[in-house]
């Protein structure tokens, strides 16, 4: 009789082990079948390039022409997902900007960082900070920094592709300060750009 109660008890613990297995797996099942839901939080990094069309704005009419500058940008990017509708792209770009005459040249590594909005499904826009550091040219009585307020625009064509506007304005003088002149940085991109 001791063998039988030991033997039934022993079925019973083991059919109550294997029923939670199976429990288990099934759980793991359909957690693995659901699909996954790709929300808010991600990273994607990309670049972009295109064209650059940059001017100096002078605070009184200069003596000689002022015109602008076509030259190009080319830059690296990564996009942080913060929600459904806002996200955060830091960005390090090269970019030639300045005025037309050469020695009114003036080439940055530019970082940018843009807050950007999401307007509809294909459409977002940006809004931020850039500081750059002159590169190329020494003694040219123009400042090694420039801190700048940017705006801009995204059209996605797909999941990878985008066109892209921005404007630029800078918030300081860019020549040195014992020069007797003042200019303001101004420039439009008009790029296209790929995220991985």
């Amino acid at each position: 009789m001791k063998k039988i109660i030991l033997l039934v008890t022993i079925c019973c613990f083991s059919i109550h082990s294997f029923s939670q297995e199976i429990e288990a797996v099934q759980a793991k099942d359909t957690v693995k079948a659901q699909p996954k839901k790709y929300g808010s939080k991600g990273v994607k990094y990309g670049v972009r390039a295109g064209l650059n069309i940059s001017n100096l704005d002078f605070d009184k009419q200069p003596s000689f022409e002022n015109k602008h500058r076509n030259s190009f940008f080319i830059g690296f990017l990564a996009d942080v997902a913060l929600s459904k509708t806002l996200s955060i792209m830091p960005e390090l770009q090269f970019s030639g900007e300045g005025g037309k005459d050469e020695t009114l040249h003036l080439d940055y590594i530019q970082a940018p960082i843009l807050l950007n909005f999401k307007i509809t499904n294909k459409l977002r826009a940006g809004l931020g900070p850039q500081v750059g550091l002159k590169v190329h040219k020494e003694d040219d009585m123009a400042k090694n920094m420039a801190y700048s307020g940017v705006a801009g625009l995204e059209y996605r064509i797909n999941y990878a592709i985008f066109l892209d506007a921005r404007y630029t304005y800078g918030f300081r003088n860019v020549f040195d300060d014992n020069v007797g002149v003042s200019a303001k940085n101004t420039n439009v991109q008009i790029g296209i750009g790929y995220k991985f």
